[in-house]
């Protein structure tokens, strides 16, 4: 059977619901994508915890930036990944590890094995995404 991700009634409740969304990735250059996303997902209400191991220690968008969710010392909502596919199923099998509810693969990103991974551990999958674009279309961070 393949992938489908779900509805986008169930994305909005979802992002509705969520708070703490761990940025898997997240550059401290505003000029990359990564920051720009988190950026706009901040300002829409969100709590963003940066994980990128080159930035650990320091801060990103206000927020002390983490080496791996496993150093991560709140729980996890979401985790919205922006690596290249062939990195995500280790990041799903981080990201079960830190009890996290969703795996969000971004755009252009996408992962049959983390899939598997976060899906057989009950997390909720959405692969090929962007997170920025769902929360505008859904009009979910407006109604934090």
């Amino acid at each position: 059977m393949s992938f489908q991700n779900p509805s986008r009634d169930e994305i909005g409740r979802l992002l509705e619901q969520a708070g703490n969304i761990a940025v898997v990735g997240l550059s401290d250059k505003p000029d990359r994508t990564s920051y720009m996303v988190a950026q706009a997902m901040q300002s829409r209400g969100y709590r963003i915890i940066p994980v990128n191991p080159t930035a650990a220690g320091q801060e990103i968008l206000g927020e002390t930036c983490y080496a791996s969710l496993a150093d991560v010392p709140e729980p996890i909502d979401i985790v919205d990944v922006f690596r290249r596919s062939e990195f995500c199923a280790d990041v799903a099998r981080e990201a079960v590890d830190a009890g996290a509810k969703t795996l969000w693969l971004q755009s252009g990103v996408y992962s049959d094995e983390a899939a598997e991974i976060a899906g057989s551990a009950g997390m909720t999958v959405i692969m090929d995404r962007c997170i920025k674009v769902e929360d505008a279309v859904t009009g979910a961070g407006s109604r934090r």
